[in-house]
This record gives C-alpha cells, sequence and structure tokens, in this order.
C-alpha cells in the first residue's frame, strides 16, 4: 500500500476512534538534543522529512545497527499513525578508510565489499521486518553534490585547499560546538585530532581527502580524492530532503565530531538556520560495559541474533528501554521477550464472532498514544498493548467478543511497532507426543488440584521450548526460541 494511502488511513481511523469518545489528540513532542528539551513537533511543510545515519558497509550489521534503525522506523511509522506523510532517508558510506582495508583482509576491492555488505544488511533488515527507508543514498553516488558543497564552502570562505585535501574552518562558524555543549578549547583537551600537512587549526576536518595510490578516487578541482566522512550526510541529506529538515537522527555517539560537523557545513553552505529542527539521538548497546563496536571487538551480528531469537522477541527487547538510554545487551532478557512475544500472539490468534458485549480497546489505544507522543516512549506504549492483548485474552475466556479489540492490537503492536506476530520456525525440541502426553499430565494435575505440580509441568515444556495457552476450548501450545 503507497504510504500516503496508509497516512490517510491512519488518520481517517484516528478520527473514528475521537468521535467513539476518546479525549482530544494531544502533539507530538520529541527532545531535541541541540536544546536539550522536549518540544513540540511541528513539520516545516506538509511531508516530515526525516533523516538518519546508517553505516559505513565494512563487514555485517551488528545489533546497535539494527537499535538505531529500528528507532526511526518506528518514529516514521507512528508520524505516519499520527495522519503525517513521512519521507525517511536512510544512507551508505560506501567509501571510506574501513572498507578499503576490508578489501585488503578480503583480498577483494572497496567496490565489491560495500555491494557485499549493504546487500546483506538489506537482508538483515528484513528478516527484522524493518521496512526500507524511502531512499538509501550511498556516498558514491554524491559526489557531483560533494563537490558542489565543498566548492561553494571553500567561495565563502568557510573552507581551504590544503596539498590536495579541503578543510573545513570550525573557527569560521560562530556557534560551532552549540549541538555537542562543548567549547572548541574542550573539544582540542579531550580529542585527538590527527596530524594532516597543510591543516591550519587541530578541529579543522576534510571536506575532501587526496587518495593514496591505489584508493578509489573521484576528480575534483583539487586532485583525485575521495569525500570526507561528515560532507557525505550533509550532501545527502540536501540532495533527497532539502536545505533544512526536520528530523535527523542517529547514535548519541555521533553527536560529537558527526553531527556537530554537519550542522556547521550545512548552514555555512546554505546561509540557513536551523539546518535540522530537531536533533534526535538513540543511546547506545553497551555489551559488558562497553558500547558495541567493530572497533572493539565487541559485536553480535543482526544475522546471529535471529538464529538465536524471533524478529518479535528483539524488537521488543529493543523496546524494553527507552531509546534515548542505554541498553544492555542479554541474551536471557531477550529470551523473556520470546515468551512476551508469545503472550501477544495468543491474543490476535483468529476468534469467533460472537453477540455477547465486545472488549472496548479505546482506553489503551489512548495510553498508547499519549506514550508515543511523549517522546516516543516505546517501553510504556507496549506495556499498554500487554495489558490490552491481557483483557482480550481473559475477555475471549469469557465468551466476548475480541474482534475489534484484537484489530486494534495488531495496527498497533504490527503497523506501527513492527512485529509480525508470527512464531519463530524452530526445528528441534521435543517432539509432538512428548508434548501432548506431559499436557494430559498437567491437565490430570489440574484436576486433581495439585496447582504447584501442574505448574511444574508449564514450566518444563517453557524450559523445552513450548509454550501453553489455556482457554475454555482447552488447551494449545506453540513452539517458541528459548
Amino acid at each position: 500500500m503507497p504510504r500516503c494511502a496508509r497516512s490517510d488511513r491512519a488518520a481517517w481511523r484516528l478520527g473514528a476512534y475521537f468521535v467513539w469518545g476518546l479525549p482530544q489528540i494531544g502533539t507530538i513532542r520529541l527532545y531535541n538534543t541541540l536544546s536539550r528539551s522536549k518540544e513540540e513537533f511541528r513539520p516545516l511543510h506538509d511531508t516530515v522529512t526525516l533523516y538518519h545515519c546508517g553505516l559505513t558497509v565494512s563487514n555485517y550489521a551488528h545489533l546497535g545497527h539494527a537499535l538505531a534503525t529500528v528507532t526511526y522506523e518506528v518514529m516514521e511509522k507512528y508520524l505516519e499513525f499520527r495522519g503525517y506523510k513521512v519521507k525517511r532517508v536512510q544512507n551508505f558510506t560506501d567509501v571510506d578508510d574501513k572498507i578499503i582495508a576490508q578489501g585488503i583482509k578480503e583480498r577483494s576491492t572497496p567496490e565489491a565489499v560495500a555491494e557485499k555488505y549493504m546487500s546483506a544488511f538489506t537482508q538483515d533488515m528484513a528478516a527484522l521486518n524493518v521496512r526500507a527507508a524511502h531512499v538509501r543514498p550511498r556516498a558514491t553516488q554524491e559526489i557531483s553534490q560533494i563537490v558542489e558543497m565543498t566548492s561553494r564552502l571553500i567561495e565563502r570562505g568557510f573552507a581551504y585547499e590544503a596539498e590536495g585535501s579541503v578543510y573545513y574552518r570550525v573557527r569560521s562558524f560562530p556557534t560551532y560546538g552549540a549541538l555537542s555543549g562543548r567549547s572548541l578549547e574542550e573539544m582540542l583537551q579531550g580529542s585527538r585530532f590527527e596530524p594532516e600537512p597543510g591543516k591550519e587549526y587541530p578541529a579543522d576536518f576534510a571536506l575532501w581527502k587526496l587518495s593514496k595510490p591505489g584508493e578509489p578516487s573521484w576528480d575534483s578541482p583539487w586532485s583525485k580524492g575521495r569525500p570526507g566522512w561528515h560532507i557525505e550526510c550533509s550532501a545527502m541529506a540536501r540532495h533527497h530532503l532539502g536545505e533544512q529538515i526536520d528530523i535527523h537522527g542517529g547514535g548519541l555517539d555521533l553527536v560529537f565530531p558527526h553531527h556537530e560537523n554537519e550542522r556547521a557545513q550545512s548552514e555555512a553552505f546554505t546561509g540557513k538556520s536551523p539546518f535540522v529542527r530537531f536533533w534526535v539521538h538513540n543511546g547506545p548497546l553497551r555489551l559488558q560495559g562497553e558500547k558495541m563496536s567493530k572497533s572493539l571487538g565487541n559485536i553480535v551480528r543482526v544475522r546471529d541474533a535471529l538464529e538465536r531469537n524471533s524478529p518479535d522477541a528483539i524488537r521488543l527487547w529493543f523496546y524494553s528501554s527507552h531509546y534515548r538510554s542505554p541498553l544492555v545487551y542479554d541474551l536471557e532478557a531477550i529470551n523473556a521477550q520470546e515468551r512476551a512475544a508469545h503472550r501477544l500472539r495468543a491474543a490476535v490468534e483468529e476468534s469467533p464472532a460472537r453477540g455477547t458485549p465486545a472488549v472496548h480497546a479505546e482506553p489503551y489505544l489512548e495510553r498508547f498514544i499519549e506514550s508515543m507522543d511523549d517522546d516516543l516512549n516505546i517501553t510504556q506504549a507496549v506495556a499498554a498493548l500487554f495489558e490490552l492483548a491481557r483483557e482480550i485474552n481473559r475477555a475471549r475466556d469469557e465468551g466476548r467478543d475480541v474482534r475489534a479489540a484484537q484489530a486494534t492490537l495488531k495496527e498497533l503492536g504490527g503497523e506501527v511497532l513492527g512485529l509480525n506476530f508470527r512464531p519463530p520456525k524452530i526445528d528441534t525440541g521435543p517432539a509432538d507426543v512428548e508434548i501432548e502426553a506431559l499436557i494430559t499430565k498437567r491437565d490430570a494435575l489440574r484436576a486433581a488440584k495439585r496447582y504447584a505440580d501442574a505448574d511444574a509441568v508449564r514450566k518444563e515444556l517453557m524450559e523445552k521450548g513450548v509454550a501453553l495457552m489455556d482457554s475454555t476450548e482447552g488447551t494449545r501450545w506453540e513452539r517458541i526460541k528459548r
């Protein structure tokens, strides 16, 4: 379905909800890193423009990359649910020192390495049920835009050429450091800047880099070279979204220097401020006290995680912490979300039409919207969905009509939060006949009111990767990943 159609349908559905008696819808508030406060969100134009940094495709994506991508995908989907049209852009850095080094390691070319890991990222995100951004530009396809921006910055006195490379003068931009909240003196004391020939000031950063022999290169007025890292995103954001955009997202570790430099060069180029109205940053994923990072060698690849757990469990684990807070990798915590995903699947299982009083989902919808409006508080929004699921299961056992409530749960959990409500494919575990025998044993224990022993059988099955669902129609079971 086209995205504009989804937005129109979402707006109609929300309108219907409020006709049914919900309070007047509030406003979305997002935390802006630049102002260090929550602000009311209002887009510049009819379409919300959302840019978030992708990854340098030098290896397989890890869970930290997935966490960031899911955060901004959900932001896009929720804005659509609230009736906005959204254009989301996520970039690829496909030329970089790391990619060149990986090409040497794999006895391949930088181009082949980039293609390999871009394709792998696309596969991994599809497996995680992530909807692709509208545009996914690559740095190497934006060279003309990058050269144009760099030339203009030189003309305006914000940049200078030195021995085939071009650097941005950070001292020429009066508010440099406002995004990260650091002065130039603090930056010089707290950061390590590589000495490069011809640099006027240690904190100046490269817009264009002279290529070494054998490295990828493109023609420019200054040298055969390649773009610096920071200019890529400014060029791609401007090309695909315009000179001023509504939301720019990325990991908290990108605030300085990447986003600080993006802001400086973009506003210097256009003469317009602000370049970004809302700077939004997600917290890091940590492993054993450290940020998950390829350079630290402590990564958990997305594809490896999906071998162990279902997409829904991984997404629910992402949602267990507010997007701006750090999330600690914990396999037991993900396994617990596997069992939680099972409860949601049970709640949306097909139910018969009944004439008895229906479950009213509006209070849960209201809580969901209030939570998401408050700086995308997905954790609280998910809590509302689990309460709705519990009410659906209770009402179904009472013989009440739950179909409308199920539709709400599917829309909020599926279309907004990206859950697919499908059980994972499990090839191992006890045979069906063993499972049925244990369920029969449990039924007998319950009939004898030996509830502790019956619970022990349920726990035994759960440990073997089998979850039970009790209802007035009997006990159903499902294999889950452990």
